[in-house]
């Protein structure tokens, strides 16, 4: 349950307050040592970027970053918001805060995602409790610009402005509840409302936003059947944060799975350099996934709404008992939500999670969607149905035994290991062959995103024993020994180090994980490469442990000794540098295993993780 101290609220309400010309305010919000900065300009949240980007100075000096989580490279996390922020949102910029140096909330009540009969007037607003979570959460930023800002407030045909007297305050109203004197947004008087006549925001305007349109076989299904021109509002804001924000990753929740899918397509189709994160939907005790439209239920709607999630539990019940046709799966959910009799459901579907399309069929993964009006409230909720075998994914430092642990799990399981060390060595092994030089990254990224990695769990025609023991194909070319040699080896580093080859091996591993079988591992498998794997392993060790083992290693090898000392201070030191790295930083899942392997065997370690993935396998 979230709550904010109410002094602590009030406080915070005093201590907002300006900086600059009455057009053009900045605010900040103060607080436990602690400033997130409050822009609700265009021009004062890119100014603040900018000269947080490298190479920027402020005040003649360099920027430093005293409690970095991640390093010094100041990467930008974006989580859009309409705020009446809770649980849900704050595990988005909780996830945020743990993968970059720079997290940014938009809180935005956007008019054009609002079809005439919808919620906008009353959509909650709560921006000094949203800023005090945010306080609470380590934002960096908060930007709540207006609708005209955004450059979605447009004048109507007979003069009005369609962006006040839909729920949109005054300037005077939003002023007092940002805890600020009023200001006058506009001289021109002509701007100003006409009549007091509400004009909803799906008004036809003579100069419409441009806006951003998804492809139609999108928006017209789950949701778009009913919500009108929505995922065009939603696809215009969204892309508009992303070109103001330019993150490095921004975070999207699961349960607007619709929304989720459109956005990943744009992304994906107008080459915007952002990662979209899925995040999980996180639920009330009952099972209702979180929303801000919950505060619209009493006590007991609240009760009744948790048959969505229950109609959708029964369906994955029936999935994992072998059922796959669409009929069943979704006659199971309204078997369910009959129990309920105040729940009007809109539609209960089965589509692919990427392309919405329907499902007649599940074969590798469904999407199980539902949306329902329990009073004047509209409810959705979905679940992920994917036929795969779990993925294992390995994290851990280096030296805690990583590679001989999976390898091992491999081949306790039957699983694919996919050798992701020997991926890097099969495009270093390109690269040499190309010509291209190696600090060509142009070059090698022009290279690397046209080759096709093969891992081979059995050889062609003929089955090996071993499913662990793999082959390696660059663009059909089986170079399995070839990347083994010396040139190889004295290379790889410095063509792993670069982002354009980290985004490529990324999307070729990930092609892997559709069907599941593989183990995995890495410093951040399970945070980003397979953040929906089933069995998450943080291996570990003491920096002792792995001193003493790695001296051991080389007393094995026949190379001189060297001190415990020594490889203490090296491995704390690779350690350091693997957690702080701008590229691919050593991170442990949040809902990982962590296995610290100081007294156990490799053995143990491994019959630990074959249990738990059985035990997974069940579920």
């Amino acid at each position: 349950m979230l709550s904010v101290n109410p002094c602590h609220l009030r406080d915070l309400e005093f201590r907002l307050w300006t900086v600059g010309s009455l057009n053009a305010k900045v605010f900040q919000v103060e607080s436990l040592g602690v400033t997130v900065r409050l822009f609700t300009t265009v021009a004062g949240l890119r100014c603040y970027l900018d000269l947080h980007r490298p190479g920027q100075h402020l005040s003649g000096e360099s920027v430093v970053y005293e409690a970095s989580p991640i390093g010094p490279v100041p990467e930008v996390g974006l989580v859009p918001t309409m705020g009446a922020l809770h649980a849900g949102h704050l595990s988005l910029i909780q996830r945020a805060r743990r993968e970059n140096k720079i997290v940014v909330v938009s809180i935005f009540v956007n008019p054009l995602q609002f079809g005439p009969n919808e919620d906008f007037q009353r959509y909650p607003r709560s921006l000094p409790q949203d800023l005090a979570l945010c306080e609470q959460a380590g934002v960096d930023v908060v930007f709540a610009p207006s609708p005209e800002e955004m450059g979605v407030r447009r004048q109507g045909a007979e003069g009005r402005d369609w962006g006040r007297g839909t729920g949109e305050q005054e300037p005077e109203a939003r002023s007092q509840e940002l805890g600020v004197g009023s200001r006058e947004i506009t001289q021109n008087s002509n701007l100003k409302p006409q009549n007091s006549e509400l004009i909803h925001p799906a008004t036809l305007l003579p100069l419409p936003p441009t806006q951003v349109v998804p492809p139609e076989p999108m928006i017209s299904v789950l949701c778009g059947r009913t919500r009108l021109n929505h995922f065009q509002g939603v696809a215009t804001i969204v892309t508009k944060l992303l070109n103001l924000v330019h993150p490095d990753r921004a975070y999207f929740g699961q349960k607007d799975a619709q929304q989720l899918a459109i956005i990943q397509q744009i992304v994906e189709d107008l080459n915007i350099p952002v990662e979209i994160v899925p995040c999980t939907t996180v639920r009330e005790k009952s099972g209702l996934a979180m929303s801000s439209r919950n505060q619209y239920l009493s006590a007991e709607e609240r009760e009744q709404a948790a048959v969505l999630y229950r109609g959708l539990k029964q369906a994955e019940q029936a999935f994992r008992a072998g059922e796959r046709s669409r009929g069943a799966l979704i006659g199971a959910v309204k078997a369910e939500l009959e129990t309920v009799p105040a729940i009007a459901p809109e539609y209960v579907d089965l589509v692919h999670p990427t392309t919405l399309a329907p499902l007649e069929t599940v074969e590798d993964s469904g999407l199980l969607a539902i949306a329902a009006r329990l009073g004047t409230t509209r409810l959705i909720d979905n679940i992920l149905l994917c036929n795969r075998k779990p993925i294992v994914a390995i994290d851990g430092p280096a030296g805690a035994g990583k590679s001989t642990v999976a390898r091992k799990v491999a081949e306790a399981l039957n699983l694919l290991y996919l050798d992701t060390g020997a991926m890097y060595r099969a495009l270093t092994w390109l690269v040499l062959q190309s010509g291209v030089a190696i600090n060509d990254e142009p070059g090698v990224a022009e290279l690397v995103s046209q080759c096709q990695i093969e891992v081979w769990g059995e050889a062609r025609g003929e089955r090996r024993e071993q499913l662990s023991t793999s082959q390696i194909f660059v663009n059909g070319q089986d170079v399995t020994q070839k990347i083994r040699s010396f040139e190889v080896t004295s290379h790889v580093s410095a063509i792993a180090a670069q982002p354009a080859v980290r985004r490529e091996l990324v999307k070729q591993q990930r092609r892997y994980g559709k069907n599941g079988g593989i183990v995995i591992e890495g410093r951040d498998i399970g945070t980003h490469v397979f953040p929906d794997a089933e069995v998450k392993i943080y291996l570990t060790a003491s920096v002792q442990e792995r001193a003493r083992r790695r001296q051991q290693d080389l007393k094995n090898q026949g190379k001189s000794e060297v001190s415990l000392d020594e490889l203490e201070q090296s491995i704390y030191e690779r350690d350091r540098k693997d957690s702080t790295r701008a590229l691919a930083p050593l991170r442990k899942a949040a809902d990982a295993v962590e296995i610290q392997s100081d007294n156990l065997t490799i053995e143990e370690v491994v019959n630990r993780i074959v249990q738990l993935y059985q035990e997974r396998s069940k579920l």
